[in-house]
């Protein structure tokens, strides 16, 4: 079903030199040129050497009945390139071969990790590293193997008992004080996926140089037969491979349960939650429980882990028709939200209930919004700082103004958030919320990346003081935009499948530096930044300005009438990305003024969508 879409990745910086050719996820790209390309020969020698050195007997089988059938187009895309660590690991298709994720790849890549550890931080032996996975397929066995791979490198490791959330592995790197950890997921990617997450030990996901050194250090692995592998018996008596205690998760549901800013009102109300066959139902269903939400209802068929995801077509609950069930639930009990995670439990997406009782599926950007005043508003310190990134809504920075707190915005990514609040902090700031509009939030430092678990919890909490103050959740969201407007943000994505469509999307960016638009639609271009050159260009004066942000191939277009444009090619998927977000006054009548916001937003990108793909070719 996916194949098409599994070919080819738009991740990292471009340039001319780099061409096409592997797998799309958290990867890097391989430069390549014509002499690079390998011959029939090359690729039969190299399927037969990684068919020999294969641990996995499904795989070996698969490959064997590639060379079997003598697939050469199959076995190129396998072997032409592997799957290159990136910022945030790695993420590919299940299979055979270095372009796919399987057993072999990941003990090559354990072994990488370990060996840079080793190098950059002297007291890895003594730290160790947190390993955990989700309920995917294979996750048990890439943990397992990642876990070998550590220990015989002796490196302790410390393992969860079952499969956990990607939030709690990250806690576990900080409260352990660990040299790194290693999540073993491919969070809301199809069940074909899995993937290879790696934090630092700051309990962030790993930026750059980090990222680069690693890569290197798997580079550096001679072959997949030279990775030498404790078993986990021998692991275990030696002290180098320890079960996390039940302690741990505890406290973690402890301090989630404090992040309530008003715990004292009722939780008299009904919620509907799906996990969609992930990992989240557990630590949901205890922090509601301990915090006193009783009317906690999950959805049955999708309560329990199930790598094969069987009632939804992607487990993203961003993705049409992934909540189905959960509203039908919702009619059912007269819920007053519903409530959804992601399979590792690391996103949130909510649904409320209208006065006529259907319920309106919230935006990444109008989570962010409530979730974001709401804390500012009761926020329990006197420097507090509030994050998002550049494709995310601009009006956190309004609210934050106006509140006097302090504002940070980043790239797209949660590594970004995180390791920019921990900068800050020795500037005496308070990271009290982070988010990005792809339904990732986090509230204060207790895990320094997205979590579900927590945000689910805080947003049932801000809905009890709502009630409290005789509204609703949608009236408290009404009255925000009445003081700062109303903001609406859209986006696009152009997918161009192939060798053909990447070299569009590179064509087009380098278009858009060259050739601008002047005007989208009706409205003027007034500022052009490029993050790859790192800098601003006023169209007006001509002045030029620094910009902060690491370099990225991102382009961003301010309007004169207040609005902004983004143009990015995916990290995840052969896309390029338009995103637009307009402000409105809303001037007596909230409808009306959304109504104008919208109009105003749907002409923007459509205009600018048509300028750029007429740049494409």
């Amino acid at each position: 079903m996916y194949q098409d879409a599994s070919r080819v990745t738009t991740s990292g910086d471009l340039n001319e030199a780099e061409l096409p050719g592997i797998l799309f996820g958290h990867l890097t790209w391989i430069n390549r040129t014509a002499e690079d390309v390998l011959t029939h020969s090359d690729l039969i020698s190299q399927a037969q050497h990684w068919l020999k050195e294969d641990p996995d007997p499904t795989t070996q089988a698969e490959l064997q009945s590639l060379l079997d059938e003598n697939a050469t187009e199959e076995l190129a895309e396998r072997f032409g390139t592997r799957l290159e660590f990136g910022t945030a690991g790695l993420r590919g298709v299940i299979g055979a071969g270095p372009n796919r994720m399987n057993r072999a790849l990941v003990r090559q890549v354990s072994r990488g990790l370990a060996d840079y550890l080793l190098e950059t931080l002297p007291d890895t032996k003594t730290r160790g590293v947190v390993v955990g996975y989700d309920g995917r397929r294979l996750s048990p066995e890439f943990a397992e193997d990642t876990a070998a791979v550590l220990n015989a490198a002796g490196i302790p490791v410390h393992v969860f008992s079952r499969e956990v959330s990607t939030p709690l592995v990250a806690y576990g790197v900080t409260e352990l004080e660990a040299a790194a950890g290693v999540m073993v997921t491919a969070s809301h990617n199809p069940p074909e996926y899995n993937g290879y997450k790696v934090y630092w030990d700051n309990g962030a996901q790993i930026i750059p140089p980090h990222d680069k050194g690693i890569s290197r250090a798997i580079d550096a692995v001679e072959s997949i037969s030279s990775v030498p592998l404790m078993e986990s018996e021998k692991a275990r008596e030696g002290g180098l491979l320890q079960t996390i205690a039940e302690s741990l998760e505890q406290k973690y549901v402890d301090q989630v349960i404090s992040l309530q800013r008003h715990p004292e009102t009722s939780r008299d109300l009904t919620f509907v939650y799906t996990p969609l066959h992930g990992v989240g139902k557990e630590w949901v269903a205890k922090v509601f429980e301990q915090a006193g939400f009783k009317g906690l209802h999950v959805v049955s068929e999708q309560a329990e882990p199930d790598g094969e995801f069987p009632t939804v077509r992607f487990p993203n609950p961003e993705e049409p028709g992934a909540l189905d069930l959960a509203l039908d639930l919702a009619a059912k009990v007269d819920a007053d939200a519903i409530l959804a995670n992601d399979p590792d439990a690391d996103r949130l997406a909510v649904a409320l209930k209208q006065p006529e009782g259907s319920y309106r599926v919230l935006t990444g950007n109008e989570i962010g919004t409530l979730l974001g005043h709401y804390l500012l508003q009761h926020s329990q310190t006197s420097n507090p700082l509030v994050s998002t990134t550049i494709v995310s809504s601009r009006l956190l920075q309004a609210m934050a103004k106006a509140k006097g707190a302090a504002y940070e915005e980043t790239l797209t990514g949660f590594k970004w958030i995180a390791n920019r609040a921990i900068e800050r902090k020795s500037e005496g700031l308070d990271f009290i919320f982070g988010f990005e509009e792809a339904l990732g939030y986090t509230v204060s430092e207790l895990v320094r990346d997205k979590d579900g678990v927590g945000a689910a919890l805080v947003f049932a909490d801000l809905m009890a003081f709502c009630k409290h103050s005789q509204k609703t959740a949608l009236e408290y969201l009404a009255e925000i935009y009445a003081e700062f407007g109303v903001y609406l943000s859209a986006q696009k994505s152009l997918t161009l499948p192939g060798s053909s469509g990447l070299a569009k999307i590179q064509n087009m960016m380098a278009q858009l530096r060259e050739n601008p638009p002047v005007t989208v639609g009706e409205a003027k271009v007034v500022s052009i930044a490029d993050l790859q050159s790192g800098e601003e260009k006023n169209i007006g004066s001509g002045e030029i300005s620094k910009l902060s942000f690491p370099p990225s191939n991102v382009l961003r277009f301010r309007l004169d009438e207040g609005s902004q444009i983004l143009a990015r090619p995916s990290g995840t998927e052969p896309k390029i990305k338009f995103y637009v977000e307009v402000r409105e006054d809303v001037e007596g009548n909230l409808d009306k003024a959304r109504g104008r916001a919208k109009s105003r937003m749907d002409s923007l990108l459509e205009s600018f969508s048509k300028f750029a793909e007429s740049l494409a070719d």
